[in-house]
């Protein structure tokens, strides 16, 4: 007997859950990854599981410009998808970015470290404003399934958030703070090459060149004095976000 739920999931395309599963592991590797950094950082080096010895001001300073930057590292990724990459490339080069980023924390130096957290930022800046707009592109906009896609890849983001605060934490903790970078990155992995096995049920199409739509696009910049105003307070908007959020997250 079938369930009512699998026959409901069965309606929705296949690359809804293709991209489900690569942000149940970005999201595992980006939130397992910060929950033992501070961690990392103040932990003594001469300690069983020796860390980098920070005072632990300058460890939550260094954690405040990290989740600041990821966030405002979404608008260049945002503009360079749009202009040069397209979404679906985005999420190739920001996956990639994000698996190299998560195995050079798991190697102990110091140049591999910040050079892990550079190629962090720069990866979910590519990868987080794209996946979102990808879902989206699966549904028409009259499609009633499109809310309860959304619905669906969202509780995709509490899996792995929850899962990698459990597991990485707890690794990071008893068998040391490398290991835990370790499988972070390792889930990123088997998300990218899940991604990239099943790319082909997603449509970008930002991709397509069509001498209709590219017309089209070229009209939308002899915008109204109305319209203009109305993008100011869309890109006033935009900031108050980031601002919130990297605010937000200096909590922890």
């Amino acid at each position: 007997m079938k369930l009512p739920i699998l026959n409901e999931l069965k309606k929705h395309p296949k690359g809804l859950f293709v991209l489900f599963f690569l942000e149940v592991w970005e999201r595992f590797s980006y939130y397992g990854m910060r929950a033992i950094l501070v961690l990392f950082l103040v932990s003594n080096k001469n300690e069983a599981n020796p860390g980098m010895g920070w005072d632990q001001n300058n460890a939550l300073e260094l954690y405040g410009w990290y989740t600041a930057l990821v966030y405002i590292a979404c608008i260049p990724g945002g503009f360079i998808s749009d202009k040069f990459l397209g979404k679906k490339k985005s999420l190739v080069v920001g996956g990639w970015l994000l698996c190299f980023g998560h195995l050079s924390l798991a190697l102990q130096s110091n140049f591999f470290f910040f050079l892990g957290l550079v190629l962090i930022i720069l990866g979910v800046g590519l990868l987080k404003p794209n996946i979102s707009s990808l879902v989206g592109h699966l549904y028409s906009k009259k499609n009633d399934l499109r809310e309860q896609g959304f619905t669906i890849f969202y509780i995709g983001i509490n899996i792995g958030a929850f899962l990698s605060s459990l597991i990485v934490g707890f690794i990071g903790e008893y068998y040391g703070w490398h290991y835990g970078f370790s499988i972070a990155g390792l889930g990123m992995v088997i998300g990218q090459i899940a991604f990239l096995n099943g790319s082909k049920h997603i449509i970008d199409y930002s991709e397509i060149k069509d001498e209709r739509v590219t017309n089209k696009l070229q009209g939308t910049f002899n915008i109204t004095k109305i319209e203009f105003d109305r993008l100011k307070v869309l890109i006033i908007s935009f900031l108050i976000i980031i601002i919130f959020w990297a605010s937000f997250e200096q909590a922890g």
